[in-house]
Order: C-alpha cells, then sequence, then structure tokens
C-alpha cells in the first residue's frame, strides 16, 4: 500500500530478528535486511498480512503492537512446550493449566496479560484454534507442535473487530512452517537437573521426622522425534508439506525436590499436611434423636496403643505422592497443501491431528472426616476405647463418628487424561481482478478427551467395611476396613475399596468464512495512495458436550469435593465485518506518511443477541527515523457453553471462614450475619486443607463482557543497526464473567448484613462450611466484575560485526502500572490492585520483568547465545506468609545455548537453561500453587539441559 521507507525496513528487520526477546540466532533474512542500510531497496514488497489485520500491506506494521518470536527463536530455547516457551514472554502470565500441576485438566493454556485464558484468543495460520475438551473452553496449545512452528505473533491489545468474540487481552497467532522444502529430521533429549540444599526446608522437615531428597539428580527427562517434509509438484503450481511429531516426557514428583517434599503450613512456619492422616483422627458425638450433637462433639487421635488421645493428632504428608510435572505422550500428524489451478482460483488444504496422554498423580484417597454411626458396644471398637466413649458420652449407646483417614495403603489417585483433537482447514483463495482477491474457507476442528478417576475411594462400600451401624453385614468376601486399629488397615481392604470415574468429552468448531480485499481505485485528495479495504461474513457454530458417569453425578468417590454432571449445550454466532486502511496524507512536514486504520464487526448470537466491536488506528511516520501509532478497540466476549448452561452443584474453594476458628477475625454480631450460632462462636473449625464447599455453575441470563483497549507507542531507528519501540496499553473490562470468591462474601456479609451476601451463606451443624455437603457458599456465574489493567511495554534491537561475525543484542520488556479488579462495584472492600504485589487472591505481577539477548552468529559453522530472563520483586499483601516476609526478591535466570554444523546435512544444538540452578521462590500454603512454589512464575525444577541433532535433505 505504501513505498517502502527507512522506518519500515528498521520494523522488518526487528520483526524477523525477534522484537519478543526470545531469540538467540539470526534468520539469514535478517541479516539480509541489516545489511540492507545502504543498498537500493525495491520500492514495493510482496504484500503480506500481519496479525491484527486482514489488509495485505507492504510493510509489515499495523497501528497495534505485534511482537514475533521466530522458529530460530524457539529451537534456541530448546522448549518441547508451547507453554514453556510462551511463559518467557513477558506478556504472558502462566496461572493458568500446564505440566506443572498434578490436579490438573491435562491442557495448556495461554493468558496475555493474566485477564484469563478465556480472554485470549489462539490463532493457527490466522484461524481459530477450537476448545480443549471436556474440562476446558480455552484452546489447548498441546495441539502446536513446536517443531512446526515458523514464528509467534503476539498482538497485545483487543482484536475482536477482526477475529471475533475472546480477543479481550489480545491475540497469540502460530504461523506453521507451511511451504517446507526438503526433509528434514530431529531427534532430541532434555531434562532437569538440581542440586538439593535448602536449608529452611530441610530444617522444618528435619523438625517434623519427615523424609527429603539429597544430593544432586537428573530427572524430568523429554525425548522428542520430528520429521517434516514438503515439496512443490505440477510444474511448481502445488506444494505439500506433510509433518509428524512425538514427544514423550518421564514424571517429576514433589518427593524429587527438597523444597517440595512436604506441604507448608499456611504460614511457612512448619511441614503441615491433611488431618486425614495414614492412623486417623475423628470427630465424635453422641447421637441426639438421630441427629449428631455437635455441642458435645471432641476431637481425638488414634494412638499406637489403640487408644483415643485429644493431644496426639497426626498430619498426613500428602505432598512426596503429588506429581511436580505429570508425564506425558504426545503424537501429531498434519498436512499443507496448495495448488495453483490459474491466479483466480488457488485451492488450499490444512490437516492437524493431535493425540496426547497425561496422568495427574495426587496424595492418595481416604474418608474426608465423612460421617458414620457406631453403637458403643460394637465389637469394632477395642475394651479401653469402649471405655473412653462411655466415659466421654455417659448414658449413650449410640456414637457418630467423622473419620479423618489417608489410605496411604491403597497408594496414590491418579487422573489417566487423554485427549485426541483434529481440526481440517478447506479453502480457495484468487485473484478476483488486478485490485480484489478473495479467501473463502470451511474449518472443522473437533477434540474429544477422557478423564479417568483411579484408586479413589468408593463411598457407597465404606458403611460395610466400616461395619458401621446400620450397614450390611461384612460376610466372607468383604475385608474389613479397620480404621479403630492402629495401622489395621492392609493392603488387600484397601484394594477391594478402589472405584472408578469417568468422565468424556466433546467440542466441535464449525466455521465458514469469506472475504474479499483489495484496494479501491480511489483516495483520498491529500493523499496519492488508493484506500484499501475488506469485507467479509463468518458463521461460527461451537457445540460442547461432556459426559460424567454415574460416580461423578453422585460424587460416590470421597475426594472430589461434590458431585459433576453432565452438560450438553452450544452456540451460533453469525457475523459481518470490515475494514478500512485509508492514507491520508504523505511527504508534508513532519508528516512521511498518515494512515487510519477502521475495523466494523457485527455480531448476532443465538445466546446473548447482537453485540457491535470496533477499531480505530493511527499510523503517523513522521521521518524515515521515527514513527508514532496508537489504536482503540472495543472488544467483546460472550459467555462460553460452560459459563452458560454447566449445572449448578457442589465443589471447592480454596481460602479463609474469618468467623471460623478458636479466635474469629469478626466479631459474634458480625458472624452471626453469616449464619452462625452464639454457642458456635469461637468453637466452628477451619478446614486443615483451607478447603471449604461451594455451590458453582452456569448462569443462562449471563450476557457479554465488554473491552475497551487503547494503545500509544513510538517506533523509532535513531541510528544505524539501532531500533526501539515503547508502548503504552490500557485495558478497561467491564461486566466481567466469574464468579464471587465465596471468601469475599463470607466477609461482605459480615461487615455489612446484606441479604445480597448473606443468602449465598449455608453452614453446617457445627457451624463450619467444609465438613458434609449440608455446609457451602453459592458462588455461579455473574457479570459484576471490572478490571483495569494498564502498562507499558519496551523492545530494543542492536546489531554489529565483530571478529568476521556478528554480534546481536535485544531487550524485550514490560512494566506494569495496574492490574485493578473490582469484584464487587461499589464495595471499596472488593477492589485490589495486584501491580506488584502477591496476595492469596493476586497470582505475582511484578511492575516489570523482561527478557534479554547476547547472540553471536560466526560465518555460519556456529553460533552462541546468552539469554537473561529478569523477573522483577514483588510486594507481600497478607499476614500469614512468613516465609516470604515483606514480599518475593527479584529473580534472574540466565540460559545458554549453542549450534554447530556438523556437515552440509547435519547440525547440532545444545543449550542449558537456569544455569545457576536457581531454586524458586518458595512460599507458604496460602500463597503456593504447586509445590511451595508459584509454576509459571520462576523456573519450578531448576536447571534445564538440551541437545538434539537435525539432519535436513
Amino acid at each position: 500500500m505504501f513505498n517502502d521507507n527507512k522506518v519500515s525496513r528498521s520494523v522488518r528487520w526487528a520483526l524477523v530478528m525477534g522484537v519478543a526477546g526470545v531469540s538467540c540466532s539470526m534468520p539469514l533474512y535478517a541479516q539480509q535486511a541489516a545489511e540492507a542500510n545502504d543498498e537500493v531497496v525495491e520500492e514495493r514488497f510482496e504484500r503480506v498480512q500481519v496479525t491484527g489485520s486482514r489488509i495485505r500491506r507492504t510493510d509489515t506494521e499495523t497501528a497495534s503492537p505485534v511482537h514475533v518470536v521466530t522458529a530460530e527463536d524457539i529451537r534456541a530455547t530448546g522448549f518441547t512446550r508451547i507453554e514453556d516457551l510462551m511463559a518467557t514472554l513477558p506478556q504472558l502470565e502462566m496461572a493458568g493449566q500446564s505440566s506443572f500441576l498434578a490436579n490438573a485438566t491435562g491442557v495448556a493454556n495461554l493468558d496475555l496479560r493474566g485477564m484469563g485464558v478465556n480472554r485470549t484468543l489462539v490463532l493457527v495460520n490466522g484461524r481459530r484454534l477450537q476448545p480443549g475438551g471436556a474440562q476446558s473452553q480455552a484452546p489447548d496449545v498441546n495441539q502446536i507442535p513446536i517443531a512446526l512452528v515458523e514464528r509467534v505473533e503476539v498482538m497485545t491489545g483487543g482484536g475482536s473487530s477482526v477475529y471475533g468474540a475472546d480477543a479481550v487481552a489480545g491475540v497469540v497467532n502460530f504461523v506453521m512452517r507451511s511451504n517446507f522444502e526438503g526433509l528434514e529430521v530431529s531427534a532430541g533429549v532434555a531434562g532437569y537437573q538440581h542440586s538439593n540444599g535448602h536449608s529452611y526446608m530441610r530444617e522444618l522437615q528435619d523438625t517434623a521426622g519427615y523424609e527429603y531428597p539429597t544430593g544432586s539428580g537428573f530427572d524430568g527427562e523429554t525425548f522428542t522425534i520430528d520429521l517434516v517434509g514438503g515439496s512443490t509438484f505440477a510444474n511448481g503450481k502445488g506444494h505439500a508439506s506433510v509433518y509428524a511429531t512425538w514427544r514423550k516426557n518421564e514424571e517429576v514428583l514433589q518427593a524429587d525436590r527438597d523444597y517440595s517434599s512436604c506441604a507448608l503450613n499456611n504460614s511457612g512456619t512448619a511441614c503441615g499436611g491433611s488431618a486425614t492422616a495414614e492412623n486417623p483422627n475423628f470427630y465424635f458425638m453422641p447421637l441426639q434423636n438421630g441427629d449428631p450433637d455437635y455441642d458435645r462433639e471432641v476431637y481425638w487421635a488414634l494412638t499406637p496403643e489403640n487408644q483415643f488421645s485429644p493431644d496426639a493428632t497426626s498430619l498426613y504428608n500428602y505432598a512426596p505422592a503429588n506429581h511436580f510435572m505429570r508425564p506425558n505422550e504426545r503424537y501429531t500428524f498434519g498436512s499443507f497443501l496448495e495448488y495453483e489451478v490459474n491466479q483466480h482460483f488457488r485451492p488450499y488444504v490444512e490437516t492437524n491431528y493431535m493425540h496426547d496422554r497425561t496422568v495427574g498423580q495426587r496424595g492418595e484417597s481416604g474418608i474426608f472426616f465423612e460421617g458414620f454411626e457406631f453403637d458403643i458396644n460394637s465389637d469394632v471398637f477395642t475394651d479401653a476405647q469402649r471405655a473412653q466413649l462411655q466415659e466421654q458420652f455417659p448414658g449413650e449407646d449410640l456414637v457418630y463418628a467423622e473419620i479423618g483417614k489417608r489410605n496411604v495403603e491403597g497408594g496414590p489417585r491418579r487422573n489417566s487424561l487423554d485427549h485426541n483433537s483434529y481440526r481440517i482447514v478447506v479453502g480457495a483463495d484468487g485473484l478476483i481482478n488486478d485490485m480484489w482477491e478473495y479467501d473463502v474457507s470451511f474449518q472443522y476442528g473437533t477434540t474429544s478427551s477422557i478423564r479417568v478417576a483411579e484408586n479413589d475411594l468408593f463411598v457407597p462400600s465404606l458403611a460395610q467395611v466400616l461395619r458401621a451401624e446400620g450397614a450390611e453385614v461384612c460376610g466372607e468376601d468383604c475385608i474389613p476396613y479397620e480404621i479403630f486399629t492402629y495401622n489395621g488397615v492392609t493392603p488387600e481392604a484397601a484394594g477391594g475399596l478402589g472405584g472408578v470415574a469417568m468422565l468424556t468429552g466433546y467440542t466441535r468448531q464449525r466455521i465458514v468464512n469469506g472475504f474479499i480485499s483489495g484496494e479501491m481505485d480511489w483516495g483520498l485528495p491529500s493523499s496519492s495512495y488508493n484506500i484499501s479495504a475488506v469485507i467479509g461474513l463468518e458463521n461460527r457454530e461451537v457445540d460442547f458436550e461432556s459426559i460424567a458417569d454415574e460416580v461423578y453425578q453422585q460424587s460416590l468417590l470421597t475426594s472430589m469435593g461434590g458431585p459433576i454432571d453432565s452438560l450438553r449445550g452450544g452456540y451460533n454466532v453469525r457475523e459481518v465485518f470490515s475494514e478500512l486502511s485509508i492514507p491520508v496524507l504523505e511527504d508534508a512536514v513532519a508528516v512521511d506518511r498518515l494512515a487510519i486504520d477502521l475495523g466494523l464487526r457485527y455480531s448476532d448470537y443465538n445466546t446473548t443477541g447482537s453485540e457491535s466491536t470496533y477499531k480505530v488506528g493511527v499510523d503517523w511516520t513522521i521521518n524515515p527515523d521515527y514513527k508514532i501509532r496508537g489504536s482503540y478497540n472495543r472488544a467483546v466476549r460472550a459467555p462460553n457453553v460452560e459459563e452458560l448452561f454447566s449445572v449448578q452443584s457442589q465443589g471447592l474453594w480454596v481460602g479463609n471462614d474469618n468467623c471460623a476458628g478458636e479466635t474469629p477475625q469478626f466479631t459474634l454480631e458480625q458472624c452471626i450475619n453469616t449464619g452462625m450460632t452464639e454457642a458456635q462462636y469461637g468453637n466452628a473449625t477451619t478446614s486443615p486443607a483451607n478447603q471449604y464447599n461451594g455451590i458453582f455453575g452456569g448462569n443462562p441470563g449471563l450476557n457479554p463482557e465488554i473491552a475497551d483497549t487503547y494503545t500509544l507507542g513510538l517506533v523509532a531507528n535513531p541510528f544505524d543497526r539501532f531500533n526501539f519501540t515503547v508502548d503504552y496499553w490500557d485495558i478497561k473490562l467491564e461486566s466481567s464473567i466469574g464468579n464471587t470468591n465465596p471468601e469475599l462474601t463470607i466477609d461482605q456479609c459480615a461487615l455489612t448484613g446484606n441479604d445480597q451476601f448473606c443468602d449465598r451463606i449455608q453452614r453446617g451443624p457445627a457451624g463450619d462450611l467444609w465438613r458434609g455437603n449440608e455446609s457451602y457458599v453459592i458462588g455461579t456465574q455473574e457479570n459484576l466484575a471490572e478490571e483495569h489493567f494498564r502498562g507499558i511495554d519496551v523492545s530494543a534491537n542492536y546489531m554489529m560485526d565483530v571478529l568476521g561475525g556478528r554480534l546481536r543484542a535485544s531487550v524485550n520488556g514490560s512494566y506494569n502500572l495496574k492490574k485493578e479488579t473490582t469484584t464487587l462495584p461499589g464495595v471499596d472492600d472488593a477492589q485490589y490492585d495486584c501491580s506488584g504485589i502477591i496476595s492469596a487472591t493476586c497470582f505475582p505481577q511484578p511492575e516489570w520483568r523482561h527478557t534479554a539477548n547476547l547472540n553471536y552468529q560466526s560465518s555460519g559453522i556456529w553460533d552462541a547465545g546468552l539469554r537473561w530472563r529478569y523477573v522483577g520483586g514483588v510486594d507481600y499483601v497478607g499476614d500469614t506468609d512468613e516465609l516470604i516476609g515483606s514480599g518475593l526478591s527479584s529473580f534472574s535466570f540466565f540460559d545458554l545455548n549453542a549450534s554447530f554444523a556438523i556437515s552440509e546435512i547435519i547440525s547440532l544444538q545444545a543449550g542449558v537453561n537456569n544455569i545457576l540452578d536457581k531454586t524458586p521462590a518458595v512460599v507458604a500454603g496460602v500463597n503456593s500453587s504447586e509445590g511451595n512454589i508459584i509454576p509459571g512464575f520462576h523456573d519450578p525444577l531448576g536447571r534445564y539441559l538440551f541437545t538434539s541433532v537435525t539432519m535436513r535433505f
């Protein structure tokens, strides 16, 4: 659309160099662009399409900032998972699903700006990726083979007017290697090495009598084989590429790191654990008129002498059995085919298939203080135990026992997670005339998933094997579960209690898209260039199905926390969209060129009605060295199937009940507001695991979220071989969809007595919110919250010739100014700002984070790179984490990589990330998300070593 100039060349150079700051090796075309400073450059370049617009243009820059990671950048990191690569970008937050979570859905999601995975739109070759399975409405980037990625384009800022809903925080577009020539085979191995030596954690474990690993080891091995082939055919009219990849990584347990091999308590001062212990703990109370008399309950533990004691509470260290990194095996296959019948008709086909299997292992199942009736005179009790019960409850014959027993004899719980995804795109493009072209496509994507819960205790069998009152007699084939005998449960008894539950899911996405793009034969009188335009139609249909078996639906396994119901639903949206790029002025005072970009999309949902999104962008090149860009985007996210239609059912939330415990945070009068009685005040117990019951689910009355995004930036090339960009961004989100934090509901009820909050709280007979199914806080989906995020992104690149080779330096950083959430508009206590903060409600958000690179490339035989990943410190807002103190200090991770051309066809690559083997920051239970750390914030497992060999034919 415009003549090329110095700024567009410098920007193009920055993009191919990897402005995103992850790169450690320079592609050939980056060298060529750098060497073109003093050469005559062709006035017109082949038009390209850049993420954020469907208008093809001669420069690679739009009014919206786009960061690029190239294939060379990706290889230099040594990562084999997309999620690990993207975690190095300062613009992304990895608080969602990843391989470093044991209790997981098996997917990997992307989260731009920390606004949530449902607000980041993921594309492959400019087209949507389908949802990830039965437990994920967001795209699963496991579907993307990292070896096939040509580049990743990250547009930070709303993109709904171009791509439709979900692009609230921005767009991540994976451009695949669809025009590959030849044959390439790669094989690699990688793994983690860590020297255990965390003195603080070892001291706590010595005090608790727990074991922990010592010395150094190599684990978490990953093996990969990638095959890519491609060729032209039919005298150059057609091209076909195919690929196949295999990746397998071994497990790492929390037992394998000394900083994770015990579960810290909330304050970080001791190795805690669960009161559901190997030898059980009990709440005993008499039965009065068939109901437990909670006013007379006692808490007793079982001693080695088979006595009940109020002073011998035992805790179970559930950490060692948990996965720190799940084992995983994945296969992908795919192809890209295009053929030019003539310039007016060029059909194309893309196919992608993935099979992924992982297993999430957690601590053993157990009886999580489920209640059973027992006759005091039953032979399940010893004479000594019977005497204790009779003394505690004189004149009573029946007692009610809530049992806390961990099923260590049966082994860990496991969730087997399988995903199969398939995606096909069929379409055609071509010229309409000299000024216009078209693109019409049909896209079909499906993901099927299976989740199987194994080795969990089956609730219907418990009463019988415990020989509880009213249960069936435990006959010949029944092995009693001897909980009232110290170490009395046998592996055979535990094995007979195991249950299995299955959750299957199926998602389907169908998209029909067609648009025409080109130039008008006229423009503004002030410009010598024509107006470019796009106009198109899209019909998108999404179906979602999650089928739970009877075990899930009735919550028949003890650790489920509540029933999981089946879900079926879907939506359809019809859209019309358009873009205009309007050249306004060229070659004037302080204006080398000025253009305005406009976009509009009208969407009609069969669930929530119609919405319009739009954008305005300004692209102002002051002179060949400086450019100013700015944009405004109205973005919309319609509620997904789960948010609309999921059945309301019981689950668990993590936090605090500030009316529980011996010294509640609130007064008696305030806690009475929350449903507590005067007798229960000071006696209601807190959950040992900080997990409480809640009612969660969908809401068919939800409305779309609305966001306004503003960006303003400077692109500069002040001198040869140096350029930089500075972009300010501001995102305001209204009517945010989510569930009100149950802890906030309790606090607001206590403080205000407002029925809006108090009606959502149902306390159990003992005044608590965690035992049994009678207590809960309602937290279903609502349009309530508001969010306001803003910050500044900075990137810079410099290149120079040194010793016959080329030295390049680059940096990509992000400064966070605000990360404010208002969960209940109008309530002062319901607003918090996470910028520069870590807390129980804030995933740590450093004000400054960057990735810097220094790379040296010789004359083609070898190259080497050094990367510096800096994560700024954060202040702590809270009063229970003694480990953090006032906050987390800043962290610097250093990575090194090198590649060697062994011969014309063989190359070798090797490297190490986190050279210094820095241990991640250890935090207390109130702030950790896995293994006493925060995966996705710091490197979780220590030093990462990798090597691979590639053969090209």
